[in-house]
């Protein structure tokens, strides 16, 4: 059986947006939850950057286009928020194209607008 994939870093990033949902709970724009977990990560002691602007490359040239993950955690974890009634797969292929752009391996797809409960998922690239 393999180990799961930083383990107690989903773990303690998992608490921090049950706490935000059990405050706030659902129905509120992502741009609300992004300030409200920037609080409670900073409460934690949980290091991160807050919408880092991530540079693409084509065959070794830079491009215009950037990406904006919502949360990179610590320069190991992505956490992308939502505030939807479902997680879909476009939100899982942007995951994963955050990933390819940083070379990182995990990601959080973390949804809030889901009435009775946080939504999330671990994406491993």
């Amino acid at each position: 059986m393999s180990e799961i994939f930083l383990k107690e870093e989903s773990y303690q990033l998992v608490g921090a947006c049950m706490e935000v949902y059990n405050e706030m709970g659902s129905g509120f724009l992502e741009a609300g939850y992004q300030e409200c977990l920037e609080y409670e990560l900073t409460d934690r002691s949980i290091p991160f950057v807050s919408q880092a602007q991530l540079s693409l490359r084509f065959k070794e040239r830079m491009l215009k286009s950037i990406y904006i993950p919502d949360f990179v955690i610590d320069s190991k974890i992505i956490v992308e928020i939502k505030g939807v009634s479902d997680l879909n797969d476009k939100f899982r292929a942007q995951m994963l194209n955050y990933l390819k752009a940083t070379k990182l391996r995990l990601g959080l797809l973390v949804n809030f607008g889901r009435h009775g409960k946080v939504q999330y998922e671990r994406i491993v690239r």
